[in-house]
């Protein structure tokens, strides 16, 4: 976990929460690294100043300076254990569309990963990830760490979603990336490391079941070996880059649809957190996330990393002129 020096941790009142802050110091701390909190106040500049325009356009004014400095003072107080904990820090508070300053953010300063608490939770009820989180998770083009409250601060279990092809460089690429933060992490927690492939045959249910099908039995179960001994030897390959040093990480082949599998596998086995690429091809700006890591995003119950192939484009643009922040050093 030592690739983090520039960490942005976003400190919103919806989702800043304990575990979140305590993480942020122990990775901070780890790399010595430094942290920025960023909150967005969700109008663009002078928009407040406009909607009490109607008392006078100085009181508009006063006004929106009132709200940005409400929003510093609270960024200090959030910041205020962590540079006792004598980690730099630094605080910024931006106006927009809260994803897209973010990633703005990301852009500017060379963010190398992305903190934030999960907003779709409620007096400790975990519910789907809000939208802003999706975006994020999406578009950002460092890796986002989506944390959600636990009892325990400690991951006792990390899965690492891997679906090697050794023949496509980016899927390698982001395959390795996956294995590399998951291996250091449980490392470094003492956590048990799962390592999670789904695999199946296309249209091997229709094969079988279709009314119009013809391919005999023994056909199709020929070539359904085929195809998991074929994805088996790309695990393999994978995995051999990554010794099992103290024997403490399970390896799990699962035959299904990685959509429906490994939520159900996530659960089931009560993982802490899921490192999982969330996007399939790069090059294409359209293209940001793929219809796998959206269905296991919208299912999944516990904390999520999530990481781009090299390469990774965010459809984001960085404005023409920046806009003014608030900042304290």
């Amino acid at each position: 976990m030592r690739r983090f020096k520039n960490i942005l941790l976003v400190c919103d009142p919806q989702s800043v929460h304990e575990d979140l802050i305590g993480r942020a110091i122990w990775l901070a701390k780890t790399n010595e690294a430094r942290l920025t909190l960023v909150d967005v106040v969700d109008t663009a500049p002078g928009e407040l100043a406009k909607l009490f325009a109607s008392l006078s356009a100085t009181q508009g004014r006063e006004i929106e300076y009132e709200v940005m400095e409400f929003h510093r003072a609270r960024l200090a107080e959030v910041a205020a254990p962590i540079k006792s904990e004598g980690v730099p820090t630094t605080e910024v508070v931006l106006q927009g569309i809260p994803f897209v300053e973010i990633i703005r953010k990301v852009l500017r300063d060379g963010h190398d990963l992305l903190m934030k608490g999960a907003a779709g939770e409620s007096e400790g009820k975990s519910l789907l990830f809000a939208s802003t989180d999706l975006h994020l998770m999406r578009k950002c083009p460092c890796p986002v760490w989506v944390m959600k409250r636990s009892a325990d601060r400690r991951y006792a279990r990390v899965l690492a979603a891997v679906d090697p092809d050794p023949r496509d460089d980016q899927r390698d690429a982001l395959n390795t990336l996956i294995m590399d933060l998951a291996t250091s992490l449980s490392e470094r927690e003492g956590s048990e490391l799962l390592i999670a492939n789904a695999w199946m045959l296309s249209e091997e249910n229709s094969m079988r079941h279709s009314a119009f099908a013809r391919v005999p039995k023994a056909e199709i179960d020929r070539l359904v070996e085929e195809r998991r001994k074929q994805s088996s030897r790309r695990l393999d390959q994978l995995l051999l880059r990554y010794p099992d040093k103290h024997d403490g990480r399970q390896v799990h082949h699962l035959k299904g649809e990685a959509r429906q599998i490994i939520p159900e596998f996530a659960e089931t086995n009560r993982v802490d957190l899921i490192v999982m690429g969330t996007v399939g091809r790069t090059g294409v700006r359209g293209l940001i996330i793929g219809n796998t890591a959206e269905a296991i995003l919208n299912q999944v119950e516990c904390s999520v990393l999530a990481v781009k192939p090299p390469g990774f484009e965010t459809p984001i643009r960085l404005e023409t002129t920046p806009q003014p922040a608030l900042s304290d050093a």
